[in-house]
């Protein structure tokens, strides 16, 4: 079995939102999931493309995705990579997709001169934190994630409290 990544195109649209519903799916995410395919098409290949992705193929055939954005960092000085979403079908997982994707974007990363590539994990997903760590990764456990949406976005943003 060849697994290959190579960069998402144009027409692979309609195959990163699908792989964004299975894994919104397996995270028992899947209420939460809004996006389109042209939110997708927009954002990814649109005139200000703001997130690329990356599709690990098994012997020629989809099997999984990167989706990842440019963050930067001020304590180094440098750009970053921030791995918005990893995803391997169920059955092609144990072939190396994950890891080949994995390596591709650190690749990018040091080609890139980035300090560094991050990504989130939900905590109960130990089979992922397990792969993760064994790659190398450590996790951030004095951070806490921070996020405003929906509601609290809108009124922030009219100055509202």
């Amino acid at each position: 079995m060849s697994i290959a990544v190579r960069a998402a195109v144009e027409s692979d649209v309609p195959l990163i939102l699908g792989f964004v519903q299975e894994l919104a799916d397996y995270e028992k995410l899947a209420h939460q999931v809004t996006a389109t395919e042209a939110l997708f098409r927009n954002h990814l290949f649109g005139l200000r493309k703001v997130a690329e992705a990356m599709i690990a193929e098994l012997d020629g055939a989809p099997v999984g995705f990167a989706l990842y954005f440019y963050n930067f960092s001020t304590f180094l000085g440098r750009p970053g990579i921030y791995l918005e979403d990893l995803y391997v079908h169920p059955a092609a997982r144990g072939h190396g997709a994950g890891r080949a994707l994995l390596t591709a974007l650190a690749q990018r990363a040091v080609a890139e001169g980035c300090g560094r590539l991050e990504w989130s994990v939900l905590d109960w997903n130990a089979p992922s934190i397990g792969f993760y760590r064994k790659l190398g990764a450590v996790p951030m456990e004095e951070w806490t994630i921070m996020r405003v949406t929906g509601e609290a976005l809108a009124a922030l943003a009219a100055g509202k409290e």
